[in-house]
This record gives C-alpha cells, sequence and structure tokens, in this order.
C-alpha cells in the first residue's frame, strides 16, 4: 500500500459513512464502501478489471493473494469484491479453518459458499432468491419463445434439463434437486421446498422424506461439491448475473492441521486451480488468500511440487514492479507514511458528516494522526504492518468519537492511548512490546 489519497466521490451517503465508520470503529473491515478507503490500489485496477470483464463473458480466473498479517488481505479482496459486485456478480467470502470449514472437504466449501452468497440486490444467503429467479427466467424464455400457459410446466422442465445438461453429467442430483424443490413448491408444501433446498446448498442431515421427494439420497460429498458448483455458476448466469466471485481467506491456517489433512488440502487446492484453467467453471472468480510463509514454506504451497509450480511467482524485482496479470499479487503492506495518509482519509470522512467538523479536522491533523501512528506501531513492537486494525480503531473510537461528542475534549491533552491484551488478536498479541499481562500506556 502506498500513501497516495484515494479516490473518494466527493458526496458520500449518511448510510455509507456509517457503515464504515462502525466497522473501524469495532476494529473490522468494512463489508461494504471500501471504494472510500482504498489507498494504493489504483496499479491493480486495470488488470484486475480486465479480469473481471473477462470472467463476464465467460472464462474463468485463479487469483492468489499474499501478505503479511496487516498488510491488507481482507480489505483487498473486499475492495475487489465491491467492483465485482458492481459488475452484478454473486460475491461469497468463506473463512478457511481446520474446525468449521477445511479445506480438504469441499463439500464443506461448498455449503458455506450457499451460506455466505450473496448478491447486489440480497445480502447472504442470497441461494433461495437466486434459484428462484432463475426458474422466473426458464419460465419467461419459455413464455418469449411462444409456449402457452398450459404448456409451460413442460417446457420449463425441458429447459432446466437443457441447461443443466453438462452439470447433469458430473452431478446428476443438482438437477433432480431443482425439480423436487419445484414440485414442492407448486404443491404448496414449504417445509419440504425448503428441506430439498437446504440439500441442495450441501447441508447435511436433511430429512429423507424431503430427499425421497426429490429422489436424491444422501449428502453431498467431496467430488460432488465440484459439480454442485459447476451448476450453481449454471443458474447464476441464466438469472441474469454476471458471474460469481469467491475468496477463500486464510489458507495458510492450513499449515496448522494434521500432515495428512494438510496433504489432502493442498491437493484439493491445486485440484481447484486446474478446474478453473481448465474452463470447467465459466463465469468464476476465484481467489485465495495467504502470508508468503504459506507460499514460500515447506509447510504449505511448497509441500506439494505441482502446487508450487502452478503458484510460482517471481517477487525479486521492486514490488514497484510487480505484474498484477500474474497468478499470485503481493501486498506489501502499509508504511508508516501509508498509514497516516490512511488515518487523515478517515478523519476527513467522518469529518464530513459530524457537527463538529472542523473541530475534528483542527484537534486530529495530520501531525497528531502521525503521533497516534508511531504510538500504535511502538505498542505493537515497532511492527507498523500490522498496526492498521488497531490504529483505526483508536482513532475512531478513542479520538474521533470524543472530539465530536465532547467539546473540551483536547486528545493531546486528555488522552492516553491504552493498549490491553484482550483487545489485540493472537498475532498483535505476539508482536506487542509488552514486559507482562499488564496493559501498554504510552504517553502522546
Amino acid at each position: 500500500m502506498s500513501a497516495e489519497g484515494t479516490s473518494r466521490p466527493p458526496t458520500v451517503s449518511a448510510a455509507r459513512r456509517r457503515d464504515v465508520i462502525d466497522a473501524l470503529r469495532r476494529g473490522a473491515v468494512p463489508e461494504n464502501g471500501l471504494d472510500l478507503l482504498a489507498t494504493g490500489l489504483g496499479r491493480f485496477e486495470t488488470a484486475l478489471d480486465a479480469e473481471l470483464d473477462a470472467v463476464v463473458s465467460g472464462a474463468s480466473v485463479f487469483k492468489a493473494v499474499r501478505g503479511e498479517y496487516g498488510s491488507g488481505k481482507t480489505f483487498f479482496t473486499r475492495w475487489l469484491g465491491e467492483r465485482a459486485k458492481r459488475r452484478n456478480f454473486a460475491v461469497a467470502e468463506i473463512q478457511v479453518s481446520e474446525t468449521e470449514t477445511p479445506l480438504h472437504k469441499l463439500e464443506t466449501v461448498y455449503r458455506r459458499l450457499t451460506e455466505r452468497l450473496g448478491t447486489s440486490s440480497f445480502p447472504p444467503s442470497a441461494l433461495r432468491p437466486v434459484v428462484d429467479a432463475w426458474f422466473y427466467a426458464l419460465e419467461e424464455d419459455a413464455l418469449a419463445a411462444g409456449c402457452s400457459e398450459d404448456q409451460l410446466p413442460e417446457e420449463v422442465e425441458r429447459l432446466l434439463a437443457a441447461r443443466l445438461s453438462e452439470v447433469s453429467r458430473h452431478a446428476p442430483s443438482f438437477a433432480a434437486a431443482l425439480r423436487g424443490y419445484r414440485a414442492a413448491l407448486t404443491t404448496g408444501d414449504e417445509t419440504t421446498a425448503a428441506a430439498v433446498l437446504a440439500w441442495l446448498g450441501g447441508q447435511p442431515n436433511v430429512a429423507a422424506a424431503a430427499r425421497r421427494s426429490a429422489g436424491v439420497r444422501g449428502d453431498l460429498d467431496h467430488f460432488g461439491a465440484l459439480g454442485f458448483l459447476q451448476g450453481l455458476l449454471t443458474v447464476l448466469r441464466d438469472s441474469g448475473h454476471a458471474g460469481l466471485f469467491l475468496v477463500l481467506d486464510e489458507v495458510e491456517t492450513l499449515q496448522r492441521v494434521r500432515s495428512d489433512a494438510r496433504d489432502k488440502a493442498l491437493n484439493a487446492l491445486r485440484q481447484l486451480i486446474d478446474e478453473v484453467h481448465s474452463g470447467r467453471f465459466p463465469g468464476l472468480y476465484l481467489v485465495i488468500t495467504g502470508t508468503p510463509a504459506f507460499y514460500d514454506g515447506q509447510q504449505g504451497v511448497q509441500r506439494l511440487a505441482p502446487l508450487a509450480q502452478r503458484l510460482a511467482t517471481d517477487f525479486t524485482t521492486d514490488p514497484r514492479f510487480d505484474n498484477p496479470r500474474a497468478v499470485q499479487l503481493r501486498l506489501p503492506g502499509f508504511t508508516r507514511d501509508s498509514l497516516v495518509g490512511l488515518g487523515a482519509t478517515i478523519r476527513d470522512l467522518y469529518a464530513d458528516g459530524a457537527d463538529s467538523s472542523n473541530r475534528i479536522k483542527k484537534l486530529a491533523d495530520d501531525a497528531y494522526i502521525a503521533d497516534l501512528a508511531d504510538a500504535v506501531g511502538g505498542a505493537l513492537g515497532g511492527k507498523v504492518g500490522v498496526a492498521p486494525r488497531l490504529f483505526l480503531k483508536k482513532l475512531v473510537g478513542d479520538v474521533l468519537d470524543r472530539i465530536d461528542q465532547f467539546d473540551d475534549f483536547d486528545p493531546r491533552q486528555h488522552y492516553q492511548l491504552t493498549v490491553s491484551s484482550q483487545e489485540l488478536t493472537t498475532a498483535e498479541r505476539n508482536l506487542a512490546a509488552a514486559g507482562s499481562a499488564d496493559d501498554i500506556d504510552l504517553e502522546l
């Protein structure tokens, strides 16, 4: 990230500003409005927008993002997801974890995908609205082709079979479940319809009666998940969506699982990459994120030579000349200057919607923001690169909120930075320059 300013629009709605500020106050990455905060991402825009446009045209793309903790990987993927959503992509972000979403079990990954599936019109889970829109599109296509109302059910069935013909070669139960869902809706059996749709979304332990009514059996398995993903992409495309933007976040957690599970997960990742590049998933933009240790270390990608070959990217040159078209992107992380620049951007965004705008800009001027950035970095062992989350949380919740609410509050006189171990993440805690578990008090 660089210290260059953002290109946020001159006017921002109160709702967008509130969403961004509220998230930063909690120490979280905002779900929306990331274009208001983006710094240093301009060099990626042309190449990534071209890839999104290619996916709209039926291509598929795989991208790996690398960066140390605090370098902005989650911010980057959500920023790119917003750009995808503006092109009418459906979007899903999945946190890879050993217990909740193990990568070597693709059926679990698919289930999390359907749970977190969102669109510009519907928040997660948008699976049911997407499926309903698909059946509506089939009906409209049938009527436009001259089908009568009496012939509509048969024509919709014919179109369903035709649109899913390729999917049915690998996962015939996907089409069967869709038929079962529609049949249950037609008879007014909402309970069965919901159960069948849950099974279609990869949920386990669906009632046997519902599965029998749809003509499907058992639960989704590892290999069937790829066929179901293919089917979901078809449904998304035919219901008017440009594609699916899918993020597998924190893939570096694979380094901490048992060796047998790690090897299976790395092979599953290799399989996913090969399937994307083979053209099996038109309309898919798949992104993974991880630390440099995951990509370069022997407990990560390098453990599986074929995977290492697919992700190999030259990072020996100056980061300024990194190729944004490469399979792997490097986020170099924050410097002191870029952190101060981001703080100034947040201050201005906050001030634009505050009653005491002039006081905020005067008391939290650039010099004060620089001092706060230095203090937070010092509390984390001088690691400025991992400071953004905590820095923005302190800036918004401890400083700007108080200036806005209390007329006599001056952060240089009345605020002393306190960093408690309880408010730090594990990575931040490991870097905190503390001699004990006590709070760290720093004078500004």
